[in-house]
């Protein structure tokens, strides 16, 4: 019998593109738990060890504040874009 794997975003965002896109559609879905969780995947793509040292915020503090149950400070989320090297941008939603 084959055992099902546990598919993770995490495995499959590699480039910066792929990073940027995975973001760009959860902020379109605009669901807070949706951008938490793929902040989270990308943090954890990246290695949370590493950005814990970049934006000076504890380990158990990402992991916490980005879990689909979580809820950054708009502070946390900055500080975790930057550290991706990517910036949080706004336009005009067409109606």
């Amino acid at each position: 019998m084959k055992k099902a794997t546990t598919w993770d975003a995490a495995d499959y965002l590699e480039t910066e593109a792929d990073i940027a896109a995975y973001l760009n559609a959860a902020f379109e879905d605009g669901d807070t738990s949706v951008i938490a969780a793929a902040l989270g995947d990308v943090a954890r793509a990246k290695g949370m060890t590493q950005l814990s040292k970049e934006t000076g915020i504890t380990r158990d503090g990402l992991y916490k504040a980005l879990s689909p149950a979580g809820n950054p400070s708009l502070d946390t989320v900055q500080k975790v874009v930057r550290a991706f090297g990517l910036k949080l941008d706004v336009s005009a939603v067409s109606a």
